[in-house]
């Protein structure tokens, strides 16, 4: 049997590795109960060695790890389904809307209702099967080269394809909110396909829970300034709220 020592070590190593890490798989691999590995991620919490999802942890690092879609989509998925529940509300009648990949993004949709008639483009291959096929939603789907962890196509094909189009509005997730560093992703060529998403879109509208805040991804979509609308949840600090509505952000929380 392994020490306390030895297995909140393990349990380091493997989020450092992994960037994600399940109780039940920790608990499977240790031999230990769910509960035993709960007090090690509870304890190595309170030492800022990590943040706790539900069943999961992740690493403090303020640097974006670049993880699994289907990984991203069960953590904090309850302040996401109540931010995508939000912005529903800002969908118009006969609107025209850009939705970008992302985990919050891929919830948005499935809760997403048409009001008359709805164009959609996108660049997530999963908010295409999900939407491709219900009644009053036009699809356009880009094309490009398939990135397998955010199942989304990116490229310049990607990019070129928006040239010729204009939406009232463009639905993005991102995985941080730092408000010196600008609004990010974990990768620059989604960062490219998103900057461009913008460009062809009147209202720029972000979708990212409390979590986000203060993290940097690797690749740099805009600004601060250059977003007008991010939904979020109530675990956003009253000191962030304020600075991004200072650059002229409207916060809405869910």
């Amino acid at each position: 049997m392994t020490s306390v020592a030895e297995r909140r070590k393990y349990i380091l190593d493997n989020i450092s590795e992994k960037g994600f890490v399940k109780v039940a798989d920790l608990a499977e691999a240790l031999d230990v109960t769910p509960t035993t590995i709960r007090k090690d991620l509870t304890f190595l919490e309170t030492q800022g060695l990590l943040y706790r999802a539900y069943g999961s942890a992740l690493p403090t690092s303020p640097q974006v790890m670049d993880i699994n879609m289907n990984t991203k989509r069960l953590i904090h998925f309850e302040s996401k389904l109540q931010i995508a529940r939000r912005a529903q509300e800002l969908i118009s009648e006969n609107d025209s809307i850009i939705l970008s990949a992302g985990s919050t993004v891929s919830v948005f949709a499935e809760v997403l209702k048409p009001k008359g008639r709805l164009n959609v483009v996108t660049s997530a291959v999963n908010v295409a099967m999900l939407l491709g096929d219900m009644f009053n939603v036009t699809v356009m789907q880009l094309g490009g080269i398939l990135y397998g962890n955010s199942l989304c196509v990116v490229g310049s094909d990607a990019v070129q394809s928006l040239r010729n189009l204009h939406c009232a509005k463009v639905f993005f997730g991102v995985d941080g909110i730092d408000t010196e560093f600008g609004i990010s992703c974990a990768t620059k060529e989604e960062a490219d396909l998103t900057r461009k998403m913008m460009e062809v879109s009147s209202t720029s509208i972000v979708l990212a829970d409390s979590s986000k805040m203060g993290c940097k991804g690797f690749g740099k979509i805009c600004s601060v300034e250059e977003i007008d609308i991010l939904i979020t949840d109530k675990g956003i600090s009253s000191e962030m709220k304020k600075k991004l509505e200072g650059k002229g952000v409207e916060v809405i929380i869910a």
